[in-house]
């Protein structure tokens, strides 16, 4: 098996795992999203799609898009973490309609939260698409 396939492989699970534990969360254990995790999942979701139909189609471009999406991601996830976990983005936090930013519906070992797991997703999904180098379509 081609190294550059296994590593969008493992980019299609990382996404797909993000995706399913995000809708675990909102829809079996019913926490509201707040907007900043609306916007993760935004940036989450096409991963999956793009992923897969790179898988499928043997297309190396693939692993560009996911690049560039995951690193939007870790911004956005970091951001929203650091809304959460530190004092410095306290009165200058976004303003979110409905469920706070800075809400936290789990807090596992007093660090593990939502938006932590979103980025430690965007992370791997980014060190996967850069241990994947770009080779042509037919060595895929």
């Amino acid at each position: 098996m081609n190294l550059n396939r296994l590593y969008m492989q493992l980019i299609f699970l990382t996404s797909l795992l993000a995706t399913m534990g995000s809708l675990y969360f909102s829809e079996i254990r019913q926490y509201v999203p707040c907007e900043m995790c609306w916007y993760q999942r935004i940036i989450m979701y096409p991963i999956v799609l793009i992923s897969l139909i790179g898988i499928i189609r043997k297309d190396h471009g693939a692993i560009i898009y996911t690049r560039a999406i995951s690193v939007i991601g870790v911004m956005m996830a970091g951001y929203h973490y650091l809304l959460q976990k530190s004092i410095i983005f306290d009165e200058g936090a976004v303003s979110c309609e409905g469920v706070s930013c800075t809400v936290q519906y789990i807090n596992w070992f007093g660090f593990i939260t939502i938006p932590f797991l979103a980025l430690t997703a965007f992370i791997i999904i980014l060190i996967l698409s850069f241990m994947a180098k770009t080779i042509k379509k037919e060595n895929f």
